[in-house]
Formats: structure tokens, sequence, C-alpha cells
């Protein structure tokens, strides 16, 4: 009977990859039912009973599922050739009840109804129009920098803790939600990823996990980029699933956000992807464009570069590869280039709401 069972529980993963093939057909149904229905209730739950414990509860359970892995690999490791059909078994057991409960928990959300849909955003444009966003997001990110630094030359420095962003974060949600009720953010669970450096070996800047819906950001990653992360992954945990649209919500929040120094890390964010599009479009009006940034700017992106540089490693590309296929497999046909698909985002989200000048606060 006991084998009958596990058995049954690992050929459950068919139809359930059937079912979820299926209601990837109706996103409107997903929409309602999941992603606005049942998800929030789930995922507030979790982030009140765990968003108070001031460490990763869901680091330390993958950290316990890692030694047990190998415990299991140790004490099998004499039949891993005698008894493969029970190990093979085992084995998608495991994958069919963690292929369930990511689904159920957050995975469906990967078929809900795209952002640029909910907030009437047109997502395609011109070349010309990524120019003269481009162009705006410079004029905005240089007239910040200059704002905050009083020298073209200085690179922006955030007088904030990590803790104070994670702070000014959730207050940044909190006025976002009054011009788009769809981001009310409560019940926050937003916290220092415990792997923040196998994170950066690995090339990721956070990530959400699923099953206990803490937000994990990586502690090592520069503040300058630090608070548009923490964004990036309290969209994750809205329930936002596409890497493109976190990307935006992570956006959003900082440049609505009352303080000129989350202000400028969101124009400068979003700057680099346009930059980086123009880039792979045309390289000659990149460089022109690329002139025009403030020495200060540029020194932010030198910084921000000089990093990552510091951490590459010959599996990165693996463990990118690896999450390139993750995506695809959930509905993001661009796998790993999606989050570059934020500029039709961007640029479509300031055709309808022009970028206005600062006020020196």
């Amino acid at each position: 009977m006991r084998n009958r069972l596990k058995n049954g529980i690992a050929l459950s993963i068919i139809p359930q990859i059937i079912l979820v093939k299926w209601l990837a057909l109706y996103p409107e149904v997903v929409e309602r039912y999941y992603s606005n229905g049942f998800y929030p209730i789930w995922s507030g739950f979790f982030r009140w009973l765990l968003g108070w414990i001031p460490f990763s509860v869901g680091d330390l359970i993958y950290g316990l599922l890692v030694v047990g892995l190998i415990y299991y690999l140790i004490r099998r490791r004499v039949s891993l050739t005698k008894d493969w059909k029970s190990i093979l078994r085992d084995t998608f057991m495991v994958l069919a009840v963690a292929y369930f409960t990511f689904n159920l928990s957050w995975g469906l959300n990967y078929y809900r109804v795209p952002i640029a849909k909910t907030l009437g955003l047109q997502e395609q444009y011109s070349t010309q129009q990524l120019y003269q966003t481009t162009e705006k997001l410079i004029a905005k990110t240089n007239e910040l920098q200059l704002l905050i630094t009083t020298d073209s030359a200085l690179a922006v420095v955030l007088p904030y803790s990590q803790k104070e962003q994670f702070i000014k974060t959730i207050n940044g949600y909190g006025r976002l939600a009054q011009r788009f009720p769809t981001l009310t953010y409560k019940r926050p669970s937003l916290k220092k990823s415990t792997f923040s450096t196998t994170l950066t070996y690995m090339g990721y800047g956070g990530y959400l996990n699923p099953f206990t819906h803490e937000s994990q950001v990586n502690s090592k990653i520069p503040n300058f980029r630090f608070p548009v992360v923490c964004g990036h992954e309290v969209g994750h945990q809205l329930g936002y699933s596409a890497e493109n649209e976190v990307n935006f919500i992570g956006y959003l929040v900082m440049v609505t956000h009352e303080d000129p120094y989350l202000r400028y890390a969101a124009y400068a964010y979003a700057l680099s992807y346009c930059l980086s599009e123009i880039n792979r479009r045309k390289a000659d009006k990149n460089k022109i464009l690329y002139g025009k940034i403030n020495a200060g700017v540029r020194t932010n992106y030198e910084e921000l570069r000089s990093f990552w540089k510091r951490y590459e490693n010959p599996l990165e590309p693996v463990f990118k590869s690896i999450f390139n296929s993750f995506l695809k497999a959930n509905n993001q046909a661009a796998g790993i280039d999606s989050y570059n698909l934020v500029v039709s985002l961007i640029v479509g989200y300031h055709e309808k709401q022009p970028l206005l000048p600062e006020e020196v606060e």
C-alpha cells in the first residue's frame, strides 16, 4: 500500500502539468480567482506568520533540505545502482509534491493577465520613442545627481542603512498604492538573505521564497542599486512573477517616492536598461547618449559593474542557464532576457506619465 501511494504521488506530476498548462490558456480566470482571490490571502498569512522574524526562515529551510539531500545520498550510496527504480520513484514523488506546492503557493501567477494590460500601457514602441524616453531619463538622472551632490563629477552615496531602505520601500508602496490600489503592500516580509554571498556568485540581486513568501535581498549589492531590488522583490510578493513586470514595479515604487535619493536610484536604473536596449539596436547612438550622462552617474554605474566583475566565476553561466530554463518553463518565453523587456513598460508608462521637473526638498 505504501508503494502504491508513493507511485501515485510520483505519477501525479503528469496531470498537474496538464492542468497548469490548461489554466495558462485562461489568464483572466487566473487573475480573478487566484492572483486577486486565493493568492493574497495565502501569501498574506505567511508574511504575517514569518515577517516579524529578523532572519530568513526560508533560507534556513533550504539549508536543511540541502543537508537532508546529502544525508539521503550518503545513506543510499550503496543502492544507487541496485535500487535505481526506487530512487527514481522517490525523486519524481518529491518533484510532484514540490510542483504542486509551488503552483498553489505562488507559481500560478506566471499565468495571470500581464501588468501592461492591467495598467493600460502600450507595449509596442518605436526606436524614436526609445530615444526620446532615454533622453528624458538622462536629463532626470543628471538633474537629481546634481541636486544631491551639487557637483556633476561626484557619485551619489545613499545615506541610509539597508534596514532604513527596507522601511522606505514599505513606505514607498504605501504612497504608490494611492495611485495603483492593486500594488497595495500589507504584512511586510522583507529581509536580507542569509546566502547573500552565494547569491552574488550566482549573479542575483535577490529572490522571493515562493513557499515562505519572504522577499530576500542580497545584502552585498551596492546601496546605489539596493532600493530598486527591494522594490523588485516586493513586487514578486504581490503576485507579479514576470521579471520585466517586477523590474517595472521596482522602478515605479522608487520613482514615485518622496525621497530624492531613491528617485535617483530609480531613474539611473531605468536609464541603464534603456541604454542597453539602444546599444543592442545601434551602438553608435548609445555612445553619444552615454556621453551626455554626468560623470558622477557614470561613476555609480562603474561601481556596479566593478562589483559584479569581482564575483565572476565559471559556475555563474551554469546558474543563469538553469534559471533561464526555469523561466521559459513558466510562461516567460524570453527566459532570462525577459528582464530587459522592462524597457517597453518604461517607455509605455512615460508616454502616459511625462517626466516632471524636480523640486528641491
